[in-house]
């Protein structure tokens, strides 16, 4: 490890946001796709009691919000640098590319899944690959655009689309509160594998590791992750609660897109089909996570091997037109899923503890030996 050329990341403050703005950045890439399905996930093992497994993952995230801040804080830098300080360039750099490897399955998955919701909900016969030459060049113009238009987007992804939280009121005239009782009659095996199930809804948070240099005062943005993933707790649970009081057990575990069910019962006097609305709407939603996790690959790619940006782009976005207009049916992208699942079990589960020890013990030896 010692006379390693390690690459620090310093940027410009013209390039960089105001901390604040970090509450949009984890907020909106943890709300995409997942929060359409992730019911029927969670309710297969601990029935009206989810919730608590949605507040128990939560709780689990502000813990590794904490431990991503303290490496981060005592290191200045990203998670490039700080894994080829502490393991060497080799294998510093092969975690680096799992992780970057990671960010651009994300973007593949949001991109498949809600093409997917598309097809079946709107626009059953229309092609994949004309979706992705539809929707590639705009994903080019945001991320091409820099760090702080990926920014812009992730505000204007949160505030634009807020309008659909009020649609969790319409269910509630059918509602039967009787379904969330009784508490607590699941054991805590049934609700940790419940709360295994709301993991892919979570993940993306981990982005931090790459935009930390973009942000001004970095450390005084913590709190505002924490209000981030506060929020995206609060919208988990809320619609989950109105989702369980509208829906039986059975059909909820049997619906594969309860969140779009809750909207297709809506009946409003200038609109009948309320669900193409909000389906359209959530392309808003579903951009952050698209755009941000292109970015920190491009970025992360950069920073490795040295190559413009743009080349990276254009290479990530060929990989998605090569692999997402292939991925037929709901099996294939249901094993997709799990792909990116077990990617987020060994982010949250795994790297994120063994970065947090490996620094402590790295510093600790690092001060003995000075």
């Amino acid at each position: 490890m010692i006379g390693v050329k390690i690459m620090q990341s310093t940027v410009e403050e013209r390039f960089q946001v105001s901390p604040y703005l970090v509450f949009f950045l984890v907020h909106s890439i943890q709300i995409g796709v997942g929060i359409l399905t992730f019911q029927s996930e969670i309710v297969k093992w601990a029935g009206n009691d989810a919730w608590i497994s949605i507040l128990l993952t939560g709780t689990l995230i502000h813990v590794l919000i904490w431990m991503m801040f303290h490496v981060l804080n005592k290191e200045g830098t990203d998670v490039i640098a700080i894994n080829q300080k502490i393991f060497g360039k080799w294998i510093g750099n092969l975690l680096n590319i799992a992780i970057l490897l990671y960010f651009l399955l994300i973007a593949i998955v949001v991109i498949r899944v809600y093409f997917e919701v598309i097809q079946v909900w709107m626009f059953p016969r229309i092609s994949l690959f004309s979706l992705c030459l539809f929707f590639l060049p705009l994903l080019y113009y945001i991320v091409e655009g820099g760090f702080r238009i990926v920014t812009g987007i992730c505000f204007f992804g949160v505030i634009l689309p807020l309008y659909l939280v009020l649609t969790l009121l319409f269910p509630l005239e059918f509602a039967h509160g009787e379904n969330l009782l009784p508490i607590w009659n699941h054991s805590i095996k049934e609700i940790l594998l419940s709360s295994k199930g709301m993991v892919i809804s979570y993940i993306g948070f981990s982005t931090l590791f790459i935009y930390y240099p973009f942000i001004k005062e970095p450390k005084k943005s913590q709190k505002w992750a924490h209000y981030g993933i506060a929020f995206s707790t609060f919208l988990y649970l809320s619609t989950y609660i109105v989702t369980i009081v509208f829906y039986s057990e059975e059909q909820l575990i049997s619906n594969l897109w309860p969140t779009l069910g809750l909207w297709k019962i809506m009946k409003m006097p200038f609109v009948e089909r309320f669900e193409y609305i909000g389906i359209s709407s959530w392309a808003l939603v579903i951009l952050p996570n698209i755009t941000l996790a292109l970015w920190c690959f491009m970025r992360g790619m950069k920073r490795i091997f040295g190559v413009k940006q743009r080349i990276i782009l254009l290479i990530a976005l060929l990989i998605i037109l090569s692999i997402v207009p292939f991925i037929k049916g709901y099996n294939q992208i249901q094993q997709l899923s799990e792909l990116l699942s077990y990617g987020g079990y060994i982010m949250m589960g795994g790297y994120i503890p063994f970065i947090f020890i490996s620094h402590y013990i790295y510093s600790k030896v690092k001060k003995q030996n000075e």
